[in-house]
């Protein structure tokens, strides 16, 4: 029973992040080079403003949105069917990691003002650490391994919730869904 509740604070915290996670995108297609918009009003603070702020919000979005919806696939058989089964587990990790890694390539293909940018970076190399620690979790080679990793995924969730929530209040958009 023990494990049982591990495995639910494991998969708990990886659907954490998997929220956070499409809370943060937005490309217009995946792999799409990233375009300024022809006004390219930004306040003398660095942050978008007006039209080209409510543009940014909406590729940010897009992303964020695609993140999540794709977390949400691999993560809820692992918050439900998957949470006793370690080898369906390691394939949901291993797919969440990679759902991390795409949302970090595309947030890095948008063109943010230079105060958004900042976070923009930051987001990405906690992302980044998370992703990792997502797929170390991966490569567990027991349940009792693979929940282990809980209280680290758990911390590494914080930077990202963070640098999202930053992110979201410079482009004008609300708050993330809570995880």
């Amino acid at each position: 029973m023990a494990e049982r509740g591990q495995a639910r604070r494991g998969a708990a915290a990886v659907m954490g992040c998997a929220a956070l996670l499409g809370a943060g995108c937005a490309a217009d297609r995946p792999g799409a080079p990233a375009q300024r918009s022809s006004s390219g009003a930004t306040a003398s603070s660095g942050l978008a403003i007006g039209s080209a702020r409510r543009a940014l919000g909406a590729r940010y979005l897009v992303i964020a949105r695609a993140g999540n919806l794709r977390l949400n696939a691999v993560l809820d058989p692992l918050e439900q069917r998957d949470r006793n089964d370690l080898v369906r587990a390691r394939a949901d990790l291993r797919d969440a990691a990679a759902t991390e890694r795409l949302f970090d390539r595309r947030l890095l293909g948008i063109v943010f003002p230079a105060e958004t940018q900042r976070v923009a970076q930051d987001l990405y190399q906690v992302n980044e650490a998370r992703a990792s620690l997502t797929a170390a979790a991966a490569t567990s080679t027991s349940l009792r391994q693979l929940h282990a990793y809980v209280p680290r995924l758990d911390a590494a969730n914080r930077p990202v919730e963070h640098a999202v929530r930053t992110i979201r209040a410079q482009l004008g958009l609300p708050p993330p869904p809570a995880s």
